[in-house]
């Protein structure tokens, strides 16, 4: 196959190109490297350096004969959204907009949407299945469900598929220790508890402790990223073997607890990771689990890299490749 990566120099992306360079694809990366890193670029690739605002940029790389797009390029970081929505719509709903529409333009008529469990929001029932509500307790969430719903109008009017793969929480870093750059300005509980342990940071803050949880803090659903790009192959694969498009959670159906992730980091690191107990956050449900059942189905995917240990084993062996510590 040919596919061409939007945000394929970022933290996901990295990893989904490796996954498809592994099985011998070419693969582009169409990047503007204002958080992915060019040393995250596999020996390979084809590069293209452009925004999803530039239009002119979009149809340059995607005349190039595509078989599949893959898009993750969007700005991620829920709690940022909130309070500057306008750089959310112009990348995410604007920019998501553009690729699509270059995409009719160059023939190219499968898709494959990185988004998100923030479509969700609080949660009516777990574990969360696709046919949960979907209303958004932020702004990031609303653009991924703009997207979706975008990229469903585009299959019914102009007979393109796409699947849409609805993240949990990644983590981890490739399990060959194949190297990528560090994740710029983390937010996520596992790269800023390596900060922790690493003395980047001094202390690690829990939100809430009297959660209605086994041992009272927040609980999630996380998912290896190599387990997420293997998702991102297999998605490329239905496509060029199916016409109709799909939309799937990617989790491990298993929930770890903020205090298990800290347990563990602990005895990875052989470290100690300072905590501080703080107020919750407003609109942080107690927990989260996925249903993968659609994705085991439909595409044969599982989860096989999501244990406790192998998210934070690798990403441990990460930091200490980048850092030197």
């Amino acid at each position: 196959m040919r596919v061409l990566l939007f945000g394929g120099a970022g933290y996901i992306g990295t990893h989904v190109a490796l996954a498809f360079l592994d099985r011998g694809d070419t693969v582009g990366i169409y990047d503007d490297f204002s958080s992915g890193l060019k040393e995250n670029i596999q020996e390979g690739s084809i590069v293209y350096e452009g925004s999803l605002l530039d239009e002119k940029a979009l149809n340059l790389a995607l005349k190039d004969n595509w078989d599949v797009v893959v898009h993750l390029a969007a700005f991620k970081a829920a709690g940022e959204s909130m309070v500057n929505p306008s750089k959310y719509a112009l990348n995410n709903i604007t920019g998501s907009l553009n690729l699509i529409r270059a995409c009719k333009e160059n023939n190219v008529s499968k898709f494959i949407l990185s988004s998100s469990a923030a479509v969700y929001g609080e949660p009516n029932y777990l574990p969360i299945d696709e046919d949960h509500p979907t209303t958004p307790l932020n702004y990031y969430g609303y653009t991924k469900l703009a997207i979706e719903e975008n990229l469903e109008w585009f299959h019914i009017l102009n007979k393109s598929n796409y699947v849409s793969l609805r993240y949990f929480n990644a983590a981890g870093y490739d399990p060959q220790e194949r190297m990528f750059g560090l994740e710029k300005n983390p937010a996520n509980l596992i790269p800023v508890v390596m900060e922790v342990a690493m003395g980047m940071r001094e202390e690690i803050q829990i939100f809430g402790n009297d959660y209605e949880t086994d041992d009272g803090t927040g609980v999630r659903d996380y998912v290896h990223v190599t387990d997420l790009a293997d998702a991102h192959v297999k998605a490329a694969e239905y496509l060029m073997s199916h016409d109709n498009s799909l939309i799937v959670n990617l989790g491990s159906e298993e929930g770890i607890s903020v205090r298990e992730i800290i347990e563990e980091a602990k005895k990875v690191t052989k470290r100690s990771i300072p905590e501080k107990i703080v107020a919750r956050r407003a609109g942080d449900p107690a927990k989260l689990v996925a249903s993968s059942s659609r994705a085991k189905k439909v595409l044969g995917w599982s989860a096989k890299h999501s244990s406790v240990h192998e998210l934070i084993d690798s990403t441990w062996k990460a930091y200490v490749k980048s850092k030197g510590n």
